[in-house]
């Protein structure tokens, strides 16, 4: 029997490697994102300050340890036999749940999924603990800790507001401090600025985090508390002296030290209040385990665990064990690298492409705004706005971006708020014992300072602020279903035993394995288009890029096209759904084109206007021919699949020859783009009238069957849409054609 439970022990710690991967994975945004997204120091770099952050960091994180123990629920109410069980859901359920979020760049809480997995899984056992026994329902109070859970959760969603609160005050008084050209205001407050800083950081990383530290000695710590008056005013005077030597001799840019230290700062932070996410639930099990195999004699059904309620220090050793874990996990993650567009994109401060749309409370929310910001510029003298206005201007530091050819999202103002803000918050947290969302604070920040730093402009407004509202909305999605995945998890184990327990791991395994692939083939696609933001336009790519712009869409209309014609006539229903995937998947394309535009045009040199109005031209027509064969395969599908009538004899017929004669039509043009003989212009614009004679023909046919009632309604609506919107693919197609013999010709090939 003693072989269960060990072999439970070792699951939980190989889960728990697991789970400091994906974790690290989804939370390396937190200390990443305003260092990277600010372009302070090349990436590995930031890597190696983050890493140091983290394996410093987990030396801070024993006293954490209590909440995975005894946080959510009462160890004493459950068994040896039920805490494994129950510890062993929780697991799982987080390396499903997280990995999950990685796969697709989600940023989500590991300390919000923690506590609910923890919550649903002893809910779960201590359900089967009641149906097993005498006990009713209303003992369930017995065995959850509700009211530790709910400050918990309280601490959590309150931390939301005030990052977002404190974010976008410091933001808004250091921008009217520094301006948006900062450079030229650092010799006179960039000293002060980093002394407060790096002073603020040192005293809640350092002397509000000793306390839980395993390696600090109860001396140590309260000579910190007894001279922190002290220690903070050296620190102040002592960082401010050295910054102003580094900011005049030296010429260093004080900002970027501020968010290297913070990203230091705030990775040890991270380490010191997340790693209990990660291993806690090991560490308790195994330390249940270790309990339990003091006394041979005991039975696992029947040895209570309250041993878990007195408080243990972590063994330094596997704080740091798990801390060199956690960075290799940092360099060596393509996970991690992906959760962070979401957050860049909200925060950025320069105008682009938007991935959320607008939704009716962002809109009312912007209308809000701007109508009590009208009431302000009455009620407010105009010269403090002139002032404001003067300090949020832009212009110079644009000038300055371009010269440089500077892509970073934010600049280093901001992402100094960002990082000494959230780092304080966070450390405060664990000095408490509460074990806040470090994603939560940060992604926070990051969303206060840009909100404060209008980066929300009119242009963006109402789609950052959906986009906030959907990741918030999708942290309350992250605690059901920790807490429904982790009941069901823990019900199957205490109903199928060791056998269910392997089964369980065995799909978690198998979940992480699959996502990978799902990941790679995402990871794949996101190079693709980060190549189109990096790559250098002039005159001859752009012609290249829409020259196989157009065979790429074109192959696809002559292969998919006359096959949905085909299918149509025979009502192949699975060729049609099939079909309409692949028109979808050209629908994508064709909308990435156009979305591409604003960058190549943006990069093409002033010489070159002609050539990007062809291209805009070129690409206009794609996605007008995209839009025509949706429109084509839905009613088609939506027709067979209600299992309607098709065609008859003489519809199919004749449909069936225009399928063929835009086959060759097709085959004709593909030939002309790949080669450039446009000499052979005429007779496609010959094959192509006589197709569109065609469609009048059939048209004139459909009226008479008609009239003579050999087909129905349904029959003639979505025959007529059919040929419609071909009529459509066969004109657009015509002027893709020529806007690129345009396109080839005016530049001299």
């Amino acid at each position: 029997m003693d072989n269960i439970y060990l072999f439970f022990v070792i699951a939980l710690f190989i889960l728990a490697i697991s789970d400091l991967v994906v974790g690290v994975g989804n939370d390396a945004v937190n200390f990443l994102n305003s260092a990277i997204g600010s372009k302070v120091a090349p990436y590995k770099v930031i890597l190696a300050i983050a890493g140091a952050g983290v394996l410093v960091g987990t030396t801070f994180s024993s006293g954490m340890m209590e909440v995975a123990r005894s946080g959510v629920f009462f160890p004493d109410q459950f068994y040896f036999n039920e805490i494994m069980i129950l510890f062993l859901a929780v697991m799982i359920t987080d390396i499903i749940l997280l990995d999950t979020f990685n796969t697709f760049g989600l940023p989500t809480s590991t300390t919000v999924s923690i506590i609910f997995e923890l919550l649903g899984a002893a809910v779960a056992v201590s359900l089967f603990k009641i149906y097993m026994s005498s006990d009713s329902i209303q003992d369930l109070g017995n065995y959850i800790n509700s009211a530790r859970a709910l400050t918990i959760i309280s601490g959590i969603l309150l931390s939301v507001v005030v990052a977002f609160t404190v974010g976008a005050i410091v933001q808004f008084l250091s921008r009217v401090l520094f301006t948006f050209n900062f450079e030229r205001n650092l010799p006179y407050f960039g000293a002060l600025w980093g002394s407060l800083a790096i002073t603020s950081i040192i005293y809640f990383i350092l002397v509000k985090g000793a306390s839980g530290s395993s390696f600090m000695t109860e001396q140590n710590v309260q000579w910190i508390s007894d001279n922190t008056f002290l220690l903070l005013s050296s620190c102040f005077v002592v960082f401010a002296v050295i910054s102003q030597i580094l900011i005049s001799l030296f010429k260093v840019n004080i900002l970027r030290v501020i968010v290297l230290i913070g990203t230091f700062s705030i990775a040890m932070a991270f380490a010191g209040n997340d790693l209990v996410n990660f291993i806690g639930v090991p560490l308790a099990g195994y330390e249940s385990y270790l309990f339990f195999i003091n006394d041979p004699t005991l039975d696992p059904t029947t040895y209570t665990m309250e041993s878990l309620l007195e408080p243990v220090r972590t063994p330094t050793y596997f704080l740091l064990g798990a801390g060199i874990i956690m960075i290799l996990a940092l360099f060596f993650s393509k996970k991690a690298r992906s959760v962070t567009q979401t957050e860049v994109d909200l925060a950025r401060q320069t105008e682009g492409y938007e991935r959320f749309s607008s939704s009716v409370f962002a809109r009312t929310l912007v209308r809000k705004a701007i109508d009590f910001s009208q009431v302000l510029q009455k009620i407010l003298p105009g010269s403090f706005f002139r002032f404001l206005d003067k300090r949020f201007d832009e212009s110079l530091s644009k000038r300055r971006k371009k010269i440089r050819k500077d892509d970073a999202h934010f600049d280093q103002v901001r992402a100094s708020v960002n990082m000494f803000v959230a780092s304080i918050l966070i450390a405060l947290a664990t000095s408490l014992k509460l074990p806040l969302s470090t994603t939560y604070v940060t992604f926070m920040v990051a969303m206060g300072s840009s909100f404060s730093d209008r980066a929300w402009g009119r242009e963006s407004a109402v789609y950052r602020i959906t986009g906030v509202i959907t990741v918030i909305g999708g942290w309350f999605f992250t605690a059901f279903t920790a807490f429904s995945a982790a009941f069901i998890f823990a019900l199957f184990i205490s109903w199928g035993g060791i056998t269910a327990a392997i089964i369980a791991i065995i799909i978690a395994f198998g979940f992480v394995i699959r996502t990978n692939f799902i990941h790679k083939r995402r990871s794949e696609s996101k190079k693709k288009e980060e190549a189109k933001l990096t790559r250098e336009w002039d005159e001859e790519s752009v012609m290249k890029e829409c020259k196989l712009n157009i065979k790429n869409t074109l192959l696809v209309v002559r292969d998919v096209h006359p096959g949905v014609i085909n299918s149509f006539t025979r009502e192949e229903r699975k060729k049609l759904k099939k079909a309409n995937k692949k028109i979808k998947d050209l629908n994508v394309y064709t909308k990435g084109l156009k979305k591409d535009v604003y960058i190549t045009l943006k990069k093409l040199e002033e010489d070159y206007v002609d050539t990007g109005h062809h291209y805009v031209q070129v690409l206009d027509y794609l996605r007008e021919i995209a839009h025509c064969l949706n429109f084509i395969i839905e009613p088609l599908y939506e027709h067979v699949e209600n299992n309607h009538a098709t065609t008859i004899p003489e519809q199919t017929k004749e449909l069936t020859q225009l399928s063929s004669g835009m086959s060759e039509l097709f085959g004709m043009i593909l030939s002309i783009i790949e080669s450039n003989d446009f000499e052979q212009m005429p007779k496609v614009i010959e094959l192509n009238n006589a197709l569109l004679d065609k469609i009048e023909r059939i048209k004139l046919l459909q009226i008479k069957l008609i009239k003579a009632e050999k087909i129905g309604t349904r029959n003639s609506m979505v025959v007529f849409n059919l040929l419609t919107e071909t009529k459509n693919v066969l004109l657009h197609t015509v002027n893709v054609l020529k806007s690129h013999r345009d396109f080839y010709l005016r530049n001299g090939y």
